[in-house]
């Protein structure tokens, strides 16, 4: 399962669950300011960065 960590690992602006951030395949997550200063380029293992997925919304259950 996606970890979905919550903070910029730059600089370490809060990142939401729905916020848009980016990662790479070992999930590092940047916010997207961060990833486009580094030009979309992980700095720990030089992988692509992409849009990090959002959770589905889930209703609220009614009893």
């Amino acid at each position: 399962m996606l970890e979905l960590r919550d903070r910029c690992e730059r600089c370490g602006q809060g990142l939401a669950p729905e916020a848009q951030a980016l990662i790479c395949v070992y999930e590092c997550t940047f916010c997207v300011a961060c990833a486009q200063a580094m030009s979309d380029v992980c700095p720990n293992c030089s992988g692509e960065l992409v849009r990090r997925p959002r959770p589905a919304v889930v209703a609220d259950r009614v009893g």
